[in-house]
C-alpha cells in the first residue's frame, strides 16, 4: 500500500510541476481572454491519459503516469472557476467556447489517445 501511494505520490509531484510550467509559458503569448493554458494542458493530458489506457499498462505505471501524473497535470478545478470567471464577467461567447472546447477536445482527445494506443498494441 505504501508504494502504490508513493507512486501517485512522486507522480502527482511531477505532473503538478509540468502543468505549472507549461502553464507559465503559454501565458507569455497568450493575451487572450480565452484561458488557453488550462485548455492547453488539459487536452494534452486527457490525450495522454487515453494513451496510458489504452496501453493496457501495468498497476504501477498507470498509478505513477496516470493517477499521480496526470492527475495533477490536468486541472478540472482550475477549469470551473476560469468558466465561471468568464460567466461573471459576462464573456458569453469566450464562455460558451471555452465550455464546448474543453469538454469536447477533453473527450475527442483521450478517444484519439485511447485509439493511437490500441493500434500501437496491436502491432506487438
Amino acid at each position: 500500500m505504501l508504494l502504490k501511494i508513493l507512486l501517485v505520490g512522486i507522480g502527482g509531484f511531477v505532473g503538478a510541476i509540468f502543468r505549472y510550467q507549461i502553464s507559465q509559458w503559454i501565458h507569455r503569448f497568450s493575451e487572450s481572454d480565452l484561458p488557453v493554458a488550462t485548455l492547453f494542458v488539459n487536452g494534452l493530458g486527457s490525450f495522454l491519459l487515453g494513451l496510458v489506457t489504452g496501453l493496457d499498462l501495468s498497476e504501477v505505471w498507470v498509478l505513477l503516469c496516470g493517477t499521480g501524473g496526470l492527475g495533477a497535470f490536468t486541472t478540472f478545478s482550475t477549469f470551473k472557476l476560469e468558466a465561471i470567471q468568464l460567466h461573471f464577467q459576462q464573456k458569453w461567447k469566450t464562455f460558451a467556447v471555452y465550455i464546448i472546447t474543453s469538454y469536447g477536445a477533453g473527450i475527442g482527445l483521450a478517444y484519439a489517445g485511447f485509439q493511437i494506443a490500441q493500434w500501437v498494441s496491436s502491432l506487438s
